[in-house]
């Protein structure tokens, strides 16, 4: 991913979005506090580069790597999150969940009333950019072990909980999300 995210600036590659699953791996990003990291037992733990704190990453969740120019795109970081939340709450729509974002805190959230804010964590972002490219991304729960979020405090929140897709009882492939998120990438980028 990093290599492709140069390319595309030394270069001109392309810019891409990669579609994936991680085996299951806690990774902490450029903020995460080791307080964060609870008890992560066998599961992996890895710091990389990308902004954001602690989350999971793991069978049932889709990844996104989105790697754009944003020299051709503005120059604008804020622009570039407030497009991936709008495309990820437009999908999320075409699912029939009503997505939201959460001020200071990005991600998607949706109203379960199961946290003391009211809000659960349906997808989380977490980017790095070098050199006006972006790379890393965002990760959408569809069906994960969602117990696996209680080893870590998710993305620094105390009074958010984390769902799926599946915890709100919502019946949709990953092929299915898959092509949602084709169909209204064009829309946002």
């Amino acid at each position: 991913m990093q290599a492709h995210a140069a390319a595309i600036r030394a270069e001109g590659a392309p810019e891409s979005v990669w579609l994936l699953q991680h085996a299951p791996i806690y990774t902490g990003g450029t903020s995460a506090r080791d307080e964060d990291l609870l008890a992560p037992g066998d599961i992996p733990a890895l710091r990389n580069g990308r902004g954001g704190q602690w989350t999971y990453h793991g069978p049932g969740q889709r990844v996104a790597y989105v790697m754009l120019d944003l020299g051709v795109r503005g120059h604008d970081v804020r622009a570039l999150v407030h497009g991936l939340e709008s495309w990820v709450i437009a999908c999320l729509a075409d699912c029939g969940v009503t997505g939201q974002r959460r001020d200071g805190l990005p991600g998607i959230w949706v109203n379960t009333g199961n946290s003391i804010s009211g809000l659960d964590k349906i997808a989380a972002i977490g980017i790095r950019i070098s050199r006006w490219v972006s790379w890393h991304g965002l990760a959408i729960n569809l069906d994960p072990d969602l117990a696996a979020f209680d080893a870590i405090v998710p993305c620094g929140v105390r009074d958010g909980g984390v769902t799926s897709l599946a915890a709100l009882g919502v019946d949709v492939s990953m092929a299915q999300l898959d092509d949602l998120l084709q169909a209204r990438f064009s829309d946002y980028f």
